[in-house]
């Protein structure tokens, strides 16, 4: 099966994932939820719209709904809508997402974040295809579902803080994302394509990595997923506007906590040594100190 335009992209920075993207492809063909799970920035979103635009819906709207910015409080007037005058403030009536997602597709990103009080709506707007707005008359919902959580959804199922009917209503078709430490092996090409899409929003094509930065960053474990390596590539870019060899700085995280005088003394003593070849006369030269204060810096720190 060949790739739709939709998920090319999505090919070429994650090798990897290619039989997953398949299946997810096909799922994207039919009208049932899809779910999909998997860490923070490890790029559910961007696959969510790729579904939208691969499937039958892909002409009508897409909202996105964010559930964790939205206020507990507010939510159920932001998600269903509300008529004017059903509570204080409502001065006009608001159609509400799911209304503005008639004949398309719903994305709820952070579905984990769903208050509880306002799952059961949720499970009634899956189940029935039926919601009521605040204050308004109830009214059937044509709209496909794509949401996106946390990879231990399932656990919070059993810890009682997220409905278990609603679980099994989104889980109809699951896949899961993994992490970025996960697929290092997709590091180079996920490179690639951030800085072919950064240089072509910034008209500065043939943008690179410095082969120091790229030794650190295939090391490194991106615990913030594709989000933190996007991050670190555009700062890169922001910071050395006349080069095309981005050199950023690796994460505080991987560098460590800063060595002690001792221990950078040692270091550069030994260092000295070596570009001495053992020469205690020249090292000391070097290092701006007598031969006697090198050789009991060579005794305190066990230097032969």
């Amino acid at each position: 099966m060949s790739a739709t335009p939709a998920f090319e992209a999505l090919l070429r920075a994650a090798p990897s994932l290619h039989p997953l993207f398949q299946q997810i492809e096909r799922a994207a063909m039919s009208d049932a939820p899809v779910l999909l799970l998997g860490p923070p920035g490890s790029g559910r979103s961007t696959l969510a719209r790729a579904i939208h635009q691969v499937g039958e819906r892909r002409d009508e709207a897409c909202v996105e709904v964010d559930i964790a910015a939205i206020p507990s409080s507010l939510f159920e007037s932001e998600f269903f809508g509300f008529k004017a005058g059903s509570f204080t403030g409502a001065e006009r009536t608001s159609a509400g997402r799911v209304a503005r997602a008639e004949r398309g597709t719903l994305i709820l990103d952070q579905v984990e974040e769903l208050p509880l009080a306002s799952q059961p709506k949720l499970l009634r707007l899956l189940a029935e295809r039926r919601f009521t707005p605040l204050g308004g008359d109830d009214r059937a919902a044509d709209v496909r579902f794509v949401a996106i959580g946390v990879e231990d959804l399932e656990e919070r199922v059993s810890q009682g803080i997220f409905r278990a009917d609603l679980f099994y209503r989104l889980e109809v078709l699951t896949f899961y994302l993994p992490a970025l430490v996960e697929r290092k092996t997709d590091l180079p090409a996920v490179f690639d394509h951030f800085l072919a899409d950064l240089g072509e929003r910034a008209a500065r094509p043939h943008l690179r990595l410095a082969d120091r930065a790229l030794r650190w960053m295939l090391e490194y474990a991106w615990p913030g997923n594709l989000l933190q390596v996007r991050n670190v590539l555009e700062r890169a870019m922001i910071e050395s506007p006349g080069s095309t060899a981005l050199d950023p700085s690796p994460p505080r995280d991987l560098v460590g906590p800063p060595e002690s005088l001792a221990a950078v003394e040692q270091r550069q003593i030994e260092t000295v040594l070596r570009y001495t070849r053992g020469h205690q006369g020249r090292a000391a030269q070097i290092l701006g100190i007598s031969r006697k204060t090198l050789w009991d810096k060579r005794r305190k720190y066990g230097i032969p």
